[in-house]
């Protein structure tokens, strides 16, 4: 479980599988995600359950979504479920992101799975 703990918050690890910025497992804690085309989105993390949740703000003052990443033990690896909610689907901005999340989301956990090994 610490290997995919350390790949969602280890600020070089995370810029291999998803985005690059300065991540960290603190409630409080401010950072932004450089997204590339759509641009340096800000974040705050707002819990933290070491190797087990890891919940942020995403794109706040714009989008304003929750990311969650939930772990937990599973034989001998880790089940990772991943949330993202809080999408406007009433506006342009939230549906455009919404669809793109949703079929984006598929190929960062690959990607996430590649840096890990799996």
């Amino acid at each position: 479980m610490s290997a995919v703990w350390r790949a969602l918050t280890d600020p070089e690890l995370h810029a291999r599988w998803w985005a690059a910025g300065d991540v960290r497992p603190v409630v409080g804690h401010r950072f932004t995600l450089d997204m590339g085309k759509f641009g340096k989105q800000p974040c705050e993390v707002i819990a933290v359950e070491h190797e087990r949740l890891f919940s942020y703000r995403f794109a706040s003052g714009s989008l304003d979504t929750i990311v969650t990443w939930r772990l937990s033990a599973e034989g001998k690896g880790t089940r990772l479920s991943l949330t993202h909610e809080g999408f406007d689907l009433d506006s342009p901005m939230g549906r455009a992101a919404w669809e793109g999340m949703r079929g984006g989301w598929p190929t960062v956990l690959e990607r996430l799975g590649a840096t890990l090994g799996a």
